[in-house]
C-alpha cells in the first residue's frame, strides 16, 4: 500500500467521497449521476425511484440466473452528517490520501466510515464478479438511499412500502455496521429501538421568596430521579457477563440520557411548568409495550404528563442459527476469509430496522477491524487497505449469499 500510484478502485472511492451529500442540503443529484456512471461501466441495470421529490433511491442490479428467487439487497445510505472544518486536519470532502507510518494510506473524508466505504465496497465487488464472468444464482440489488442520517423517513421508511421495493422481491439484506478498534468483525443482527419522551409537569406558581407547595419543579425532580435510577441499574447490567463468559455490550441494555430541560422565566418567579426530555434506546430483549406502560405509570404516579416524541415498537431481530441458510452462508464466507467476528445488537438506529419490520432479514456489517470508531467524528478516515479488504470481503459474502 506504499505506492504513490492510486489504484483505480481507490480513485473511484475518493470520487464518491468528494460528492457533498452532507445534511441538511445533500447533493443527491451529483451522487445519482456518479452511480449512473458506475452502473454503465460495470454493466448493471440502473433505476431511480423518488418516494419524496428530489430524494432519489438508486438501485443498481446484477440479475441472477434464477431471478424468481428472493433477491439479495446490499443497502447503503448516500447522505452524511455535517462537519466542523476547523476541527479537521484535512479538508472534509477532499478524500485526502495521506501516507502513514505503516506504509498504508489514510483516506480522510466525511462518510469514509459512515458509510461510503460500504456502498463502494458493494459496487467494486459487483465489478469484480462481472469482470470474472461469475454467474450468481440470485439477483443482487445494490440500493443507495437518502436521508438515513436524519431518520430515513423520506427514504427507506417509505421505500419498503412502495411497489418499486416489492418488485425487488427481497429475501435477505446487508446494511451498515460499525468499525471496531479490536481485531474482530462486528456483525449486528438487530438494533436498539429509539424512545424519545418528554415529561411535562404542571404546578403552582408564585414569588421566589415563598415556600410554595406542589410545584412543577418538585414533580419533575421526582421523575428525573427515578429515570436516573433506572439508568444506573442498566449501567450495572452492562458490566455483567453473559452465559458464555463474554461481557455485555451497549446493545444488550437499555440506555437512558437526560437530554432536555426547560422551565422558568426569571429567578424570582416559581414556574408553573417544567419539562424533562430523555433519549432512551431500548434493547430488543425487553417487551417494548411493557416498557411503555412503565413510563406511563411513572408519569401518572407523579402527576405529570408524558409525550412520546418517538417510539419504535418493532423488536425484530435476524436469525443467526446454523439452521438458517442465509446466516450459514454468511458465516461460512466470513470464516473462509479467516476473519473472527462477534454478533451484537447495534446500539443506535439504522435503516435495517425498516427492512426487518418489512420482513426482510438484515445484517449490519462494516468490514473495518482494528480501526478507531470515527463515524460523525472529526478527521473521519479509513485506511486504503480497509477498502481493498472490503472489496474482497463483499466478493466472498455476496457470492455466498446469492448462491443460497
Amino acid at each position: 500500500m506504499s505506492s504513490n500510484v492510486v489504484p483505480e478502485p481507490v480513485q473511484r472511492f475518493i470520487e464518491y467521497l468528494q460528492i457533498k451529500t452532507v445534511q441538511p442540503k445533500p447533493d443527491y443529484a451529483s451522487c445519482t449521476e456518479f452511480l449512473r456512471k458506475q452502473a454503465s461501466e460495470i454493466g448493471l441495470e440502473f433505476t431511480v425511484t423518488e418516494c419524496v421529490a428530489n430524494k432519489p433511491i438508486v438501485v443498481l442490479t446484477l440479475p441472477g440466473f434464477e431471478p424468481s428467487l428472493p433477491s439479495i439487497i446490499l443497502n447503503s445510505h448516500t447522505d452524511v452528517v455535517p462537519v466542523f472544518p476547523k476541527s479537521w486536519t484535512q479538508e472534509p470532502f477532499s478524500g485526502a490520501r495521506v501516507p502513514d507510518s505503516s506504509g498504508d494510506h489514510r483516506i480522510y473524508a466525511r462518510g469514509a466510515q459512515d458509510m461510503k466505504i460500504v456502498g463502494m465496497g458493494y459496487l467494486e465487488a459487483l465489478r469484480a464478479l462481472k469482470h470474472r464472468g461469475t454467474q450468481l444464482r440470485r439477483t443482487v440489488h445494490a440500493v443507495f438511499v437518502p436521508d438515513e442520517e436524519i431518520g430515513g423517513h423520506d427514504g427507506m421508511e417509505l421505500y419498503v412500502d412502495s411497489e418499486e421495493f416489492k418488485t425487488l422481491n427481497a429475501g435477505f439484506a446487508l446494511d451498515e455496521g460499525m468499525a471496531n478498534p479490536e481485531p474482530e468483525l462486528r456483525v449486528f443482527y438487530g438494533e436498539r429501538a429509539p424512545c424519545w419522551i418528554k415529561f411535562i409537569a404542571r404546578g403552582n406558581a408564585g414569588h421566589g421568596s415563598q415556600f410554595i407547595d406542589d410545584t412543577a419543579g418538585e414533580k419533575i425532580n421526582a421523575v428525573i430521579g427515578r429515570m436516573l435510577t433506572f439508568r444506573k441499574e442498566q449501567m450495572a447490567v452492562l458490566g455483567e457477563r453473559r452465559e458464555d463468559g463474554s461481557y455485555r455490550t451497549l446493545g444488550d441494555v437499555t440506555s437512558t440520557n437526560l437530554t432536555l430541560l426547560e422551565s422558568g422565566v426569571q429567578h424570582n418567579v416559581v414556574p408553573e411548568t417544567a419539562m424533562a426530555g430523555f433519549d432512551i434506546r431500548m434493547t430488543p430483549s425487553i417487551d417494548y409495550s411493557e416498557f411503555r406502560r412503565w413510563i406511563e405509570q411513572l408519569a401518572a404516579e407523579h402527576g405529570v404528563d408524558v409525550e412520546f416524541v418517538q417510539f419504535w415498537s418493532d423488536s425484530t431481530t435476524t436469525e443467526t442459527s446454523a439452521s438458517d441458510p442465509f446466516w450459514a452462508a454468511f458465516e461460512g464466507a466470513v470464516n473462509g476469509l479467516g476473519i473472527e467476528f462477534k454478533k451484537e445488537i447495534f446500539p443506535a438506529a439504522t435503516d435495517s430496522r425498516y427492512l426487518r419490520r418489512a420482513g426482510v432479514p438484515a445484517l449490519g456489517v462494516s468490514p473495518l477491524c482494528g480501526l478507531p470508531i470515527l463515524l460523525h467524528d472529526h478527521d473521519e478516515y479509513v485506511r486504503e487497505s480497509d477498502f481493498t479488504n472490503a472489496i474482497a470481503f463483499y466478493v466472498n459474502v455476496v457470492s455466498a449469499l446469492a448462491s443460497v
